[in-house]
């Protein structure tokens, strides 16, 4: 017998207002279906048969010169509901009124199916809403032709009688040569989907003993009468009210004769065997006063099946696998094995597992254990979905019907698996065969040897300046740090100095290492600088971690420091103009997770864009610490554009606006001692209760002094970076400044022999950042700083980039070329993203030899750089002085310009429409620091999300595996948390195989591991499909691996979404691909029976 499909268009509910039964048809299209129609209780009906012949080419085919035969009048009494009906000859179609319509019932080759849930303007009209279309119903109609044709060698589809909720159940039945039939009890198969069984029961909970007896006694009849022989299974269906109406009958042995063996402890097998011998059923000592029900048992069918993918077939190789086993289970394995290669070509079950024990809910606990002990890696499984059902109270209860998995959507609300083993496997083998994820600027490995952490006293650390803050809020601690007695330091080690000197690749990984000790030993220091600036987004570009979560585990590490960040003033951590809304909810959600104080400033110190930073700040409850970006130098009277009274009024509008802290941020490191003693002395007679802090760069070698100069001119705080990572780029030398200030009144009181220790951790550490260290082509400072002005990390970074471009013997003319731009432009504040537009128009200058009135001269014509571009156009801000003309105008010509502060006229960003979004694209485990991401960084953030879903938690491998992977044969340890650590071994590599991959093999926890890896270098020399690239718009990929069996467009037709493009066919289900959009096809990438990869690129849109 035939298995049953549905016609099921849309998730929705349709009901039937007129329905026109299908009639004997003449001409081409012949009589091609039979259907019956009748009332619930069977006490009238209207019927209309006709003789399947051939089916029609189409759907639409089959509708003109229909001779309708059926007339009647029907009333017949539905549940608590009344119908009338009536069947016109005219027309062929019958009417029907009722209070509440229920569903017509649609089969298929004698099954009974699902509710159609389907229309068409010559089969049903429904009510209320709108209808689908008559292609929807041709599309699903041809849907389900073409799989039970495929399946069963027969198409036809019947109506037939409806049954509202009904339960699903079935009798094993054995019959022998003699005509000795007997039963085996029933099984409840009402768990299912698309018609398909997922789980099965024996027995049946609840059944009514004398019920039970009746569809016993039935199968039992019905069997003796055509002598059947052998295994066999009669289905029913059962209704609210306990009655049953027969189905059909499976001559032949089920998937799930596994339940009715361990409750009778009947071996099924065995038993048709014999009887096929010829043995009779007394002679196996089967009799039917011996057959006892004993307990309860469960089979669940494990597949290759993706519940959250409405239950598509996955394809693969299975790199895992691991059972659940134990007292009260038994597995049956089909293609379960480490290496087994699951194909589209085959059904999808790998596994059924049977649980067996006293009762249901004993059976169900088993079970769930079980299935929660199973290890499937390399293709998804049901596994998550069956646990839902498991632990389902109305499961659990016994009184489940064959609505239950759509009544119930939370069954769809899965539990993902973490994997992270596995993934980590699969990141550790991409490097070992292709190399670092990370661009690497230079060819240098990692220190084989790790950084060597120093000892850290038991219990909790000393009270901090952070306490304070805790205690008095924002402005007891600025009052504490302006009354504190001698200088305070604040360590950039944990942002600006690794920005500067390694390229901000430090890791979290290293940061938690030496946490601890930094709190035990250094609860003087005013602050740790550990957030914002470029660490942001290069955590998710290049290192795959999370920049919140390195906040909130640095946190908890150091509980007794306050924590600062670089805001970028309207521009929050990113490198243009967000929403207001945005850089708020920034600075809030910052502060929630542990921020303290935050360093507010503007590229151009343009003041607008300050005061929302510090308003934003502020408003969080934040400590704010405005900073004055210093360029020029006050104690040359030549420099009229940056004056000290051009500062000394910029201090006056940020004290107006509120500040708690005044920074003077010299980022290039151009303040001289004298110019400190200028500048500092002048702020402090002007504000004597006001702190101020004053952050500069080691560029020149003149730090230590400019800082101690500033600290006997009245400055309570500097900047000071470890000794092992100072100097150059970077801040000046903490322990120069601890030794020079001891035994003074200037005395920081932090420990000078603990200063050491902390260096010597960060000299190893910065050993495993070779491939990033600025000493690889930059050998010391420069004291041309002075000169070119370029901002530490920028000097790094450009001198990075001039190698990497074959312009490293030309830096000289890069930083000539840097000094021309910056005049260019109008003598402009250099720092992020202002520098970055200087640094841009220098390269394009030395590139293309131009000087700087060549530049100025062909500017009309030349392609200016975006970066400057926008700068023109007023994107960042107004600079101090006005634009450059008549270079502005050369420039822009007709472009549009901003007016005012950028950000002013961007409308707010509806925060909780993307956090929608981005639980649609990946998963609900998304949080409102991931919203903020995708706002500032919207592209990093999503191959963040995507990188790490696919190679897991990199954070917790340790730099030289993160960078250049394992060597064969090296082992290591992975501890994924406390109390979860991996013992992984690399064993080896294979060759090439003929799909571009490589063999990994691992050891994991005394366990044979092996994954494949593209090789990527080795791919570019062949030939593959085409992937589509989620980022994309409009390229359509397949959504799962099958083969394409009917493509519906062609290159160049319009398409409207929704509509259909292409069917595949995998695992006897057949999906129909639809136009997620509207537009046209630009090109078409399948031929038919082409099998396809998941995400191949099916066509394209535009």
């Amino acid at each position: 017998m035939s298995g049953a499909w549905s016609i099921s268009p849309s998730r929705k509910s349709w009901w039937p207002t007129e329905v026109r039964l299908p009639s004997v048809c003449s001409g081409p299209a012949q009589s091609w279906v039979s259907a019956l129609w009748l009332s619930t209780q069977s006490r009238t009906q209207a019927r209309c048969t006709g003789r399947k012949q051939t089916k029609p080419t189409s759907l639409a085919a089959a509708l003109p010169r229909c001779r309708p035969i059926c007339t009647s009048q029907i009333s017949s009494r539905w549940p608590r509901r009344t119908t009338w009906m009536q069947c016109t000859p005219a027309t062929g179609s019958c009417r029907s009124e009722r209070t509440s319509p229920r569903p017509a019932r649609m089969l298929a080759s004698g099954s009974l199916g699902r509710a159609p849930r389907w229309s068409a303007r010559w089969e049903i009209k429904w009510r209320p809403g709108p209808s689908p279309s008559l292609q929807e119903l041709e599309e699903n109609y041809n849907r389900a032709y073409s799989e039970a044709l495929a399946a069963f060698g027969n198409g036809a589809l019947f109506v037939e009688k409806f049954i509202e909720k009904p339960r699903h159940i079935e009798v094993q039945i054995l019959g022998d040569q003699y005509g000795n039939i007997l039963h085996l009890y029933e099984r409840d198969c009402s768990i299912q989907r698309r018609h398909q069984k997922v789980v099965e029961i024996a027995p049946a909970a609840h059944l009514d003993p004398q019920l039970r007896t009746r569809l016993t006694s039935d199968s039992v009849k019905l069997a003796k009468q055509v002598g059947y022989e052998n295994a066999g299974t009669v289905e029913f269906l059962v209704d609210r009210h306990g009655k049953h109406y027969f189905i059909e009958v499976n001559s032949r042995l089920q998937v799930e004769h596994t339940v009715t063996e361990e409750i009778t402890d009947v071996d099924l097998v065995h038993a048709q065997i014999h009887v096929a011998e010829g043995r009779s059923l007394p002679d196996l000592g089967l009799r039917q006063e011996n057959i006892r029900i004993n307990g309860c048992a469960i089979q669940c069918r494990v597949t290759t099946e993706d519940p959250a993918r409405s239950f598509q077939p996955d394809t693969g190789r299975i790199e895992v696998f691991r059972s659940g086993e134990g007292m009260g289970i038994r597995l049956d394995n089909a293609s379960a094995f480490q290496g087994a290669v699951i194909s589209p070509h085959y059904d999808s079950l790998l596994v059924k597992v049977i649980a067996h024990g006293k009762d249901h809910p004993t059976a169900a606990t088993k079970m769930s254990r079980a299935l929660a002990e199973f290890r499937v890696r390399g293709v998804k499984t049901n596994i998550p979905f069956l646990q839902n059902v498991l632990n389902n109270q109305q499961f659990l209860a016994g009184t489940v019907d064959t609505q239950f998995i759509d009544e119930n959507p939370d069954l769809f609300q899965l539990r993902p698996a973490q994997n992270r083993a596995q993934k980590l496997l699969h990141y550790l083998g991409h490097v070992m065969v292709n190399g670092p994820t990370t661009p690497i600027p230079v060819k240098a490995s990692p220190s084989p040897t790790d950084p060597v952490v120093p000892a850290v006293p038991i219990g909790p650390p000393p009270d901090g300046f952070r306490d304070i803050l805790l205690r008095e809020g924002p402005e007891g601690f600025a009052r504490a740090v302006r009354n504190h007695q001698g200088l305070l330091l604040m360590d950039t080690t944990f942002r600006d100095a690794h920005q500067s000197l390694l390229a901000t690749r430090v890791r979290t990984h290293d940061l938690k290492k030496i946490a601890p000790y930094v709190a035990h030993n250094f609860s003087k220091l005013f602050s740790i600088e550990n957030w914002g600036g470029a660490t942001f987004d290069v955590a998710m570009r290049f290192l795959y971690e999370c920049p919140w979560r390195r906040l909130q585990e640095l946190r908890e590490l150091i509980p007794n420091i306050p924590f600062q960040m670089l805001l970028r003033g309207a521009n929050a951590v990113g490198y243009t103009n967000y929403p207001d809304n945005v850089v708020f909810k920034f600075c809030e959600v910052a502060k929630e997770n542990g921020m303290d104080v935050f360093r507010v400033f503007d590229s151009l110190n343009y003041m607008p864009n300050l005061l929302l930073g510090m308003e934003a700040a502020g408003s969080a409850g934040g400590v704010v610490e405005a900073a004055i970006s210093y360029t020029g130098d006050v104690a040359d009277p030549s420099r009229t554009k940056y004056s000290l009274q051009y500062y000394m009024d910029l201090a006056e509008e940020l004290v107006r606006a509120g500040t708690h802290i005044l920074c003077i941020k010299d980022m290039a490191g151009l303040l001289k001692p004298m110019a400190c003693t200028m500048l500092v002395s002048s702020l402090r007679d002007r504000f004597p209760d006001l702190p101020l802090h004053i952050h500069t760069h080691d560029t020149s070698g003149a730090g230590v002094a400019a800082m101690l100069a500033c600290a006997q001119a009245g400055a309570d705080v500097v900047d000071v970076a470890a000794d092992s990572m100072s100097g150059m780029t970077s801040q000046p030398s903490m322990g120069a400044l601890v030794a020079c200030t001891r035994r003074t009144p200037l005395d920081t009181g932090v420990p000078l022999e603990r200063v050491f220790d902390y260096s010597e951790y960060w000299e190893g550490a910065r050993g495993l950042y070779a491939a990033f260290d600025c000493t690889a082509t930059m050998k010391s400072g420069n004291s041309d700083v002075y000169e070119n002005e370029i901002p530490g990390g920028q000097y790094t970074n450009l001198h990075f980039q001039a190698h990497s471009m074959g312009l490293g013997s030309k830096f000289k003319e890069v930083k000539k070329a840097y000094v021309e731009a910056n005049q260019m432009l109008g003598d402009l504040i250099k720092v992020t993203p202002s520098s970055k537009i200087v640094g841009d128009l220098a390269q394009f200058m030395v590139q293309n030899g131009l000087s700087r009135a060549e530049a100025e001269a062909q500017a009309e014509e030349l392609s200016f750089p975006r970066s400057v571009v926008e700068f023109l156009q007023g994107y960042i801000g107004v600079p101090h002085g006005g634009f450059p003309e008549p270079l502005r105008s050369k420039v822009l010509k007709d472009l549009p310009r901003v007016e005012g502060r950028p950000g002013a006229s961007l409308p707010p960003l509806d925060l909780q429409m993307l956090e929608k979004e981005l639980i649609e694209r990946h998963g609900e485990e998304v949080t409102p620091e991931d919203v903020l991401s995708a706002a500032i960084y919207p592209d990093v953030f999503a191959h963040f999300k995507d990188f790490t879903a696919t190679f897991g938690p990199l954070d917790s491998l340790s730099t030289r595996l993160f960078l250049q992977g394992p060597k064969i044969a090296e082992e290591f340890e992975v501890e994924l948390e406390r109390g979860k650590t991996l013992h992984i071994k690399a064993l080896a590599i294979s060759d090439l195989n003929r799909a571009g991959q490589r063999q990994v093999f691992f050891e994991l926890n005394g366990q044979l591991r092996s994954i494949l890896v593209k090789d990527t270098q080795a791919m570019k020399e062949m030939h593959f499909h085409p992937k589509a690239l989620k980022d994309v718009k409009g390229q359509i990929g397949a959504p799962m691996p099958g083969k394409v069996i009917d493509i519906k467009v062609a290159a160049g037709a319009k398409v409207a979404k929704g509509q259909p493009l292409c069917v595949l066919s995998a695992m006897k289900m057949e999906t129909v691909v639809t136009s997620p959009m509207e537009g046209t096809v630009r090109k078409v990438h399948v031929t038919t029976d082409m099998t396809l990869e998941g995400d191949d690129l099916i066509l394209e849109i535009e």
